[in-house]
């Protein structure tokens, strides 16, 4: 594995990050006091804070990575990690939809014909695991071997359809040793999850969902129910 790091030198990285760094959540947070004092619609602030706080996650990341001087080996067309199942709550699901029902007419139709191929042809999978309880590692990695993909990758080209709206676990999960663990191994331990930064991520969204709330307007947003709704990614695009 030259020119890779080693699993243990990865986990010597994490500790010296986990001693060395510490989360910027002003920038999280600066992003909703905008929103909050901007003249967009309500629908249009949430739309907006979900973006920009998905690529805050993104830059966090990158900051942390610079800081212990590690990169990762995950590539455009690697896509591996796109078979795990993927939980969000009904916010993000309405926030996906309504990002995607805001594109381009020519992208959107892309993304509905895409939709349409993606649950005729894994219609019997997608049944099979409507109901998966991701805490149980066994039914998680029986889930990963059934090769279902996500219903935002496009198989023929491993690239994601809505790249720049993807869910914060398809952010927050990278490899940093030779890419060939994830093609050998149905679930890595060599890959390692910055799931953590979810706090401030949603956190964030929060402020800006309690504020609208206040405000006796939280749009599209049934608050706080949609964010104790969680369920497959799969199973949420169901109906777009």
């Amino acid at each position: 594995m030259t020119g890779y790091l080693t699993h243990e030198e990865i986990i010597k990285k994490c500790k010296e990050l986990n001693e060395k760094y510490q989360i910027n959540e002003d920038a999280f947070y600066h992003i909703v006091e905008q929103l909050i004092d901007s003249n967009l619609s309500t629908d249009q602030k949430l739309v907006k804070s979900f973006r920009l706080l998905l690529e805050a996650v993104s830059k966090e990341i990158n900051q942390m990575e610079n800081a212990v001087e590690m990169e990762p080996t995950c590539r455009m067309g690697c896509a591996f990690c796109c078979y795990f199942p993927i939980v969000i709550n009904q916010m993000e699901a309405k926030l996906i939809k309504q990002s995607i029902s805001q594109m381009p007419k020519e992208r959107k139709e892309q993304l509905e014909l895409h939709f349409d191929n993606y649950y005729r042809m894994y219609q019997d999978k997608v049944d099979r695991f409507a109901d998966l309880d991701v805490t149980d590692q066994d039914k998680k990695y029986n889930y990963k071997q059934s090769l279902l993909p996500c219903v935002m990758l496009d198989t023929e080209t491993n690239q994601c359809l809505a790249y720049e709206i993807r869910p914060l676990p398809c952010r927050t999960y990278v490899n940093y040793t030779d890419p060939a663990v994830c093609a050998d191994n149905v679930m890595p331990e060599e890959t390692i999850s910055y799931e953590f930064l979810y706090q401030e991520y949603m956190g964030a969204i929060n402020e800006l969902l309690m504020y609208l709330y206040e405000q006796e307007d939280t749009g599209i947003v049934e608050y706080p129910n949609d964010l104790y709704q969680e369920d497959l990614l799969i199973n949420w695009m169901k109906d777009y």
